[in-house]
């Protein structure tokens, strides 16, 4: 990596720690903010409308499939 060392080398970071807040981090918060903003204010205009609050649950399946590979003998138990 690079020859800078002590002071310089943390000066260096300091910068690009800097650099990178004002370039990504502020900017996506921002964006956030003013999403939720929006969406609050819709939600205002219509209270009736549905919004999902929570992640969905995920599958509870091994393959992800009503009958998987892993799964054809609870079918044939099944039927």
């Amino acid at each position: 990596m690079g020859g800078l060392r002590g002071g310089a080398n943390l000066a260096s970071w300091a910068v690009a720690g800097t650099l990178a807040y004002y370039l990504w981090v502020k900017p996506a918060r921002d964006l956030q903010r003013e999403q939720e903003e929006r969406a609050a204010l819709a939600a205002l205009d219509d209270p009736y409308r549905y919004v999902e609050k929570r992640k969905p649950i995920p599958d509870p399946q091994e393959t992800g499939l009503i009958y998987g590979n892993k799964n054809k003998g609870t079918r044939k138990q099944e039927e």
